[in-house]
């Protein structure tokens, strides 16, 4: 059948349309912090790859809009930003709100985690702890590694007196041997800490957070998957989360895997 120069016009008007179609993203490329446990670690059995309750989390999004989520290792917190801010990786998984990255990712609300950073004392501790004003005239200790809020580090470094130490394990040493009065820690990642150094008994986290940063999915601007459609199929899906419950059970699964790990004599990851 012979076609008529206007059949052949619409053909080729609906060639860049139908292109756009197959070339749908189908395979998420995703990184994030590697010491970040239980929400993100790096798996100690591939290390090419993350795990944790983040890890989790995602890949059931994925499954439910029918994509390929891989969690890879992007290198240590900074380099893990640069891959994603290149596009090399598609999405950061763990991005605190940042002003300043506005121009590299878009942030999906609400947050994927938020996490609860709680002041941890000796059991015998006079410091009675009910805000963050209690706080004052205490020397405290965190993990380099802590996620908190750009609010708080403000406030932290004008108010507080914080030492910065590399991981938990120290912070918590220093705390018992009363070097310190308090240590700010996550819930989890403190309470799986606390019960692997054996401190369980002599410590308390005390239930007010002192900060309660959210963790956000950041696409890339440069990632060839960003576009309307994925950002709003995530924002619903982050809006569903709290509900579902499947971001809790992960935490609590994640918890007893790392603490776990933990206690394995080598290899032993620390936060």
């Amino acid at each position: 059948m012979e076609l008529r120069p206007w059949s052949i016009l619409l053909a080729l008007m609906l060639l860049p349309s139908l292109s756009l179609a197959a070339g749908k993203c189908e395979r998420l490329v995703i990184t994030g912090s590697p010491d970040a446990p239980p929400l993100l670690w790096r798996d100690p059995q591939d290390p090419t790859h993350l795990i944790g309750a983040t890890v989790e989390v995602l890949q059931q999004v994925g499954k439910d809009l029918g994509l390929k989520i891989d969690l890879l290792y992007g290198g240590k917190r900074s380099l893990a930003l640069d891959e994603a801010r290149s596009g090399r990786m598609d999405i950061l998984a763990d991005a605190p709100l940042n002003l300043g990255e506005l121009d590299n990712f878009d942030y999906i609300h609400p947050a994927l985690m938020q996490t609860d950073y709680l002041v941890w004392t000796r059991k015998d501790s006079q410091l009675a702890y009910t805000s963050v004003a209690d706080l004052h005239g205490h020397k405290g200790a965190v993990s380099e590694r802590a996620r908190l809020s750009a609010e708080f580090e403000t406030f932290a470094g004008q108010q507080l007196s914080l030492q910065r130490l590399p991981n938990l394990t120290p912070a918590f040493q220093k705390l018992l041997l009363g070097e310190v009065d308090y240590v700010l820690a996550g819930r989890y990642s403190g309470m799986a800490m606390a019960q692997t150094l054996g401190m369980s008994d002599d410590l308390v986290a005390h239930e007010v957070p002192v900060d309660q940063p959210g963790l956000y999915l950041a696409i890339s601007h440069n990632s060839a998957c960003n576009d309307p459609w994925l950002r709003g199929q995530l924002a619903k899906k982050m809006t569903e989360l709290p509900a579902s419950g499947v971001a809790q059970a992960a935490l609590q699964r994640n918890l007893e895997r790392w603490k776990a790990q933990l206690q394995q004599p080598v290899g032993t990851p620390t936060q």
